[in-house]
């Protein structure tokens, strides 16, 4: 990671903490809040800043995370900068409030602290969760360390709240890997921040000036809103390459809709998201000094689908590992649907790995014995690592 040219501090910060320096770097005014591990941590760090006079915000305590929800459409529409976050089983009781937030172009920007979705009751990260809402009508970014969710957050509301685009936003952080382990962080000074994201200005929203209707009910006219939601989605991934651009400008650090590793002359790839693709770094480091021709491509943005930039990365590649961190039950990982859909006619070998559901640990051996399976694969199927 380059240093960046203008730092406020260098801190040593949980993913928790590094969200809710963003938020207070984002001028969030209002932070509707209900506890669930593992991103309960996050809500307390906004509370006591509010309490020592460090951030100016609402921080409303709601009775379950569905009302989390609905406080958080209702506080954006009165054009005020809203944040929420939660995961899991929390998550799924948002469930009936994530499209209507979608639907009424509310750019809220929320975090999905990772969890396995119960029965049998898990503590641990898998992806199912986030995955759940890919249809949603959701920006939706994956962070794969701390300075990525700190960053995200700051990038989503930047592209979120763009005339253009105005869609919620959703960034992915495995619990408690992240979210509760300490990494070196950079923080920018406020006022770059403030040059970077202007102020929230919702034309459509609730004003006694300036009466209007949100959320109308429509019959025949259904379609048009969600072709309306598709083109902002397709203005998410210009908006969002140019905010990449501009970021690295600011900071120093470069983003892009994926991250290639050693992908220049690869025959084998790893293909995944989330924080493992640490361990799967190291791996493909490993086997790269030991002159095999393997890389790995890390997803940061899911939706919008960033096709071009997957099949680009993936051209030159004869056979690929996709990681699935979660299982659509009855078919296969969820994410290999959308690479193989992007490079069904291209005659790759294309493996599905499920690995890592309910947080089941990942080494880089793994990594390694996943890349020596590969090699030796003659067809594309499915497989579980156990």
């Amino acid at each position: 990671m380059k240093t960046s040219k203008i730092i406020k501090a260098r801190e040593l910060a949980d993913g928790n903490t590094a969200c809710a320096h963003a938020v207070k770097l984002c001028r969030v005014e209002s932070v509707p809040a209900f506890p669930i591990t593992p991103q309960t941590e996050l809500m307390e760090k906004l509370a006591q800043w509010v309490s020592e006079g460090k951030i100016d915000l609402y921080l409303n305590i709601m009775e379950s995370e569905h009302s989390v929800m609905s406080a958080a459409v209702g506080s954006e529409m009165t054009n005020t900068r809203t944040f929420v976050s939660s995961g899991s089983q929390g998550l799924m009781l948002m469930h009936e409030v994530l499209p209507i937030t979608a639907g009424t172009r509310m750019p809220i920007v929320m975090i999905c602290g990772s969890r396995a979705l119960s029965a049998p009751i898990a503590l641990w990260p898998d992806h199912n969760d986030f995955f759940s809402c890919r249809d949603f009508g959701w920006i939706m970014m994956a962070a794969e360390h701390n300075q990525e969710l700190l960053d995200f957050i700051i990038l989503a509301y930047k592209v979120a709240e763009n005339p253009k685009v105005l869609l919620p936003a959703m960034i992915e952080m495995d619990g408690f890997i992240l979210s509760e382990t300490r990494e070196p962080v950079e923080i920018p000074e406020q006022e770059e921040v403030d040059k970077f994201l202007p102020a929230l200005k919702l034309e459509a929203r609730l004003d006694v000036e300036k009466p209007m209707t949100l959320g109308t009910p429509v019959l025949e006219n259904y379609q048009f809103f969600k072709e309306q939601m598709q083109g902002g989605m397709n203005n998410a991934l210009k908006e969002l390459e140019k905010a990449f651009k501009e970021w690295k400008q600011l900071t120093g650090r470069s983003y892009d809709f994926v991250e290639r590793v050693w992908m220049q002359d690869a025959r084998l790839a790893i293909v995944m998201i989330g924080a493992n693709a640490t361990i799967a770094k190291a791996a493909v480091r490993k086997m790269r000094a030991e002159k095999k021709k393997v890389g790995m491509v890390k997803l940061r943005v899911l939706r919008p689908w960033p096709k071009e930039s997957v099949r680009k990365a993936l051209e030159k590649c004869k056979k690929i590992a996709v990681i699935d961190q979660n299982i659509s039950l009855g078919k296969s990982g969820i994410l290999y649907n959308e690479v193989c859909e992007t490079l069904k006619d291209e005659g790759k070998i294309i493996c599905n790995y499920i690995a890592g559901l309910g947080g089941k640990h990942l080494s880089e051996q793994d990594f390694e014995g996943i890349l020596q399976d590969l090699e030796k694969a003659k067809k594309s199927e499915v497989k579980w690592l156990t």
